[in-house]
């Protein structure tokens, strides 16, 4: 897509959500604040938006440029535009950063009204269902009273899940990208250990480096490098880098010999130095807690009885952490409920990360399917 399909140059929009909330974990926060970017116009009858959720270090910033010269537009930027799969000529799109996270909305980094001082490791643990429910609040801000479709990919797309159990009249599409209806042993497991890599670096200080001007970017590195391995396919490491050497001779020592080795620590570096530990932490907690079949003895069948919405579900072959039978588990639980459902499964090497790609057919899926939702506005 070239530059006139882009929505151009953006602002980020700041709410400030004075009703309190109750979050899963029992705690309350009497206001807080959410980051968010919209592009396109809200139509006459207020039906013709749709609701982005991020994954992981995901945040508000989807599409377009703050500035002419921006290296990078928003990071989903070649789904969202004029003429793309998610056109903003028809639809009125959001993003939103979740509450906890770094970008804007309120989090550890943000100040807590009663200390003055920035949260840190008191900021509460949130879950899915709590950000949810914050867009929901956010929506009644903006005057909008249900969405035409809610999208995500990986956690975004357990928050598109979860729309249409906590809401399930104001949501009628979801469109639900390289997710699962909850983590597995292994996956969980991911999370601790690059969970244990940031608590026990020495510049953690229990989750309150702020107040020593430190930042416990080691543990970041490798929080940021584990899950990376994690996001991309063998195929797409060997396709890439293969055995490559970052010179032309092996080193013998202890050094960054293989390419591979280097795009890993370029990764992990610029991770440290752009995200916060404390909201790595409670992404990745969110991410474990979601289950909706968990009230349900496990049925997620059952889970989903109260479910309005239509579903596209789409999943890739290559993607290891989010399998594509996890996919399929959903699709089942759906069409036991007798709901409509669609649901793709796209042929691509890049593992995980497929959901990110501007990949033809992946993207005419879904271009197809947001069509189908602009002839119902």
């Amino acid at each position: 897509m070239s530059e006139k399909n882009s929505v151009g140059l953006v602002k980020a929009k700041l709410a400030k959500i004075t009703t309190p909330l109750k979050l899963t974990s029992g705690k309350k926060l009497p206001s807080y604040e959410l980051a968010y970017e919209t592009y396109g116009k809200l139509n006459a009858k207020k039906n013709n938006a749709v609701l982005v959720c991020h994954a992981l270090s995901g945040n508000h910033h989807v599409a377009g440029r703050y500035k002419k010269d921006d290296k990078y537009p928003g990071w989903w930027d070649n789904l969202i535009g004029p003429g793309r799969p998610l056109d903003t000529d028809r639809f009125f799109v959001i993003g939103v950063n979740n509450l906890g996270g770094c970008h804007g909305s309120s989090g550890s980094i943000s100040i807590n009204p009663k200390t003055k001082k920035r949260w840190g490791s008191d900021f509460p643990i949130v879950t899915v269902e709590d950000w949810v429910n914050t867009q929901a609040a956010l929506l009644d801000e903006l005057g909008i009273d249900s969405l035409a479709g809610v999208i995500g990919g990986s956690l975004g797309g357990m928050q598109a899940i979860q729309w249409t159990l906590s809401y399930p009249k104001r949501v009628r599409h979801a469109i639900v990208i390289a997710a699962a209806p909850n983590l597995t042993a292994q996956n969980v497991a991911f999370n601790e250990v690059a969970r244990q890599a940031i608590i026990t670096d020495p510049d953690f200080y229990n989750g309150n480096y702020y107040r020593f001007k430190k930042k416990p970017k080691r543990g970041l590195r490798i929080a940021r490098m584990l899950g990376h391995i994690t996001y991309l396919s063998d195929d797409a490491m060997g396709m890439k880098f293969g055995r490559k050497l970052k010179n032309k001779n092996i080193e013998y020592s202890f050094d960054v010999n293989f390419e591979m080795e280097s795009y890993l620590h370029h990764q992990g570096d610029k991770f440290a130095e752009e995200f916060d530990a404390n909201t790595y932490l409670r992404m990745t907690r969110a991410l474990d807690y979601f289950d909706p079949a968990k009230d349900y003895q496990g049925n997620l069948s059952k889970a989903f009885k109260k479910v309005e919405a239509e579903f596209l579900v789409v999943s890739f072959t290559s993607d290891w952490r989010f399998s594509p039978q996890r996919s399929k588990e959903i699709v089942k639980a759906l069409l036991d409920n007798e709901l409509t459902v669609s649901y793709a499964e796209v042929t691509a090497r890049h593992g995980h990360d497929a959901f990110l790609m501007s990949d033809p057919h992946y993207h005419g899926i879904l271009s197809t399917y947001f069509k189908k939702i602009a002839n119902q506005l």
